[in-house]
């Protein structure tokens, strides 16, 4: 099939290369444009650039496709279809009615759940046992398109959202090409999204990443797993430094005062409900270590008694609590509730 692909990161360019193992006639693609990278702002191209220029595929970065300047531009290049991967331009009713097969999504989730920019790490922070991918058939609305094929993705309970995406990447590619002949051979039935049950899946921030030992240590594992790799899941110990968590696993506590330390060995620290063991930790302004050694650093003591009247320093090692629990004040996700 002739195709016309839309997309831009990782994810696009192992979705473009699997399209182009299946022997389909990329005709062209359009990716957002190259932008500066790291410190030195190096300016480079985004992923799905590069694979395209390797097969000898002709490249377009237009700043927007709602304005109608490559309406005619797609038309002269006469697509089939229109397949779009995390292209992140929204693509006016013009372009979405110009192939005869119309224009398909990838999206990484099992839509309506999680619409958005985030649906993996969503999936992560609220613990879901699974997610999944969903070939739709784009409208006018964000991720609101009747759903054309899916399958369903167990999540391990350990497992962080930048090892999900792997998974759901590889599912992805192959799912989207089984859906792409279907398409031609007309064997696929278009099922409706039920709207009423959306959620969003908004995108990840710094100031997000925050969490608290009020909370309780289910939810802040499952912020750790579905923070990592970006942007790194802390919180603030009572020194007044940030502390990020990369690695923790949930363990008991027997109603001790969040932010009690329990143990060194591994380190483990009280919360609102439970404990969790912080496996590995990178402290503000200082290279990654295990949690016993950030324990040793600061020489932390196992349970201490509780501080007397008008004690509790912060930094002593016989302190009652060694990490400052901060008040609850995130909110979760919000819901979708329709097209937006």
């Amino acid at each position: 099939m002739r195709i016309l692909f839309m997309g831009t990161p990782d994810i696009a360019a192992d979705c473009l290369k699997a399209l182009y193992e299946a022997g389909h006639d990329i005709c062209a693609v359009y990716t957002r444009r190259d932008k500066p990278v790291g410190r030195k702002q190096v300016l480079t191209a985004p992923p799905v650039k590069e694979v395209a220029l390797a097969h000898g595929t002709p490249v377009f970065q237009p700043r927007t496709l709602r304005d109608g300047s490559e309406d005619e531009n797609i038309r002269a290049l006469a697509p089939e279809l229109i397949v779009v991967v995390a292209y992140g331009c929204i693509l006016p009713k013009s372009v979405l009615e110009a192939p005869k097969y119309g224009c398909i999504n990838l999206h990484v989730s099992l839509l309506p759940k999680y619409r958005g920019s985030a649906p993996v790490q969503w999936a992560v922070l609220n613990g879901d046992a699974e997610t999944g991918v969903s070939i739709m058939q784009m409208d006018e609305g964000l991720d609101t398109g009747d759903v054309l094929a899916c399958e369903k993705i167990a999540i391990d309970p350990e497992e962080t959202s930048g090892e999900l995406f792997d998974r759901v990447t590889a599912v992805g590619a192959r799912v989207l090409c089984e859906t792409v002949p279907a398409i031609a051979a007309g064997t696929l039935k278009a099922v409706p999204q039920a709207h009423e049950n959306a959620f969003a899946a908004p995108m990840l921030s710094k100031e997000m990443a925050e969490f608290h030992l009020t909370e309780s240590a289910a939810h802040i594992h499952n912020w750790v797993r579905g923070m990592n790799p970006w942007p790194g899941a802390w919180f603030v110990t009572s020194g007044g430094k940030k502390l990020k968590v990369t690695e923790c696993r949930v363990a008991d506590s027997h109603g001790e005062a969040p932010g009690t330390v329990l143990a060194t060995k591994p380190l483990t620290v009280a919360c609102g409900e439970g404990a969790i063991q912080l496996l590995h930790v990178v402290p503000e302004g200082k290279k990654p270590m295990d949690g016993t050694s950030f324990a040793a650093g600061l020489r932390l003591c196992e349970r201490p008694e509780p501080p007397r009247s008008g004690g509790g320093g912060a930094g002593a090692a016989g302190a009652g609590r060694l990490f400052q629990p901060h008040p609850r004040r995130r909110a979760a996700p919000p819901e979708a509730g329709g097209p937006g």
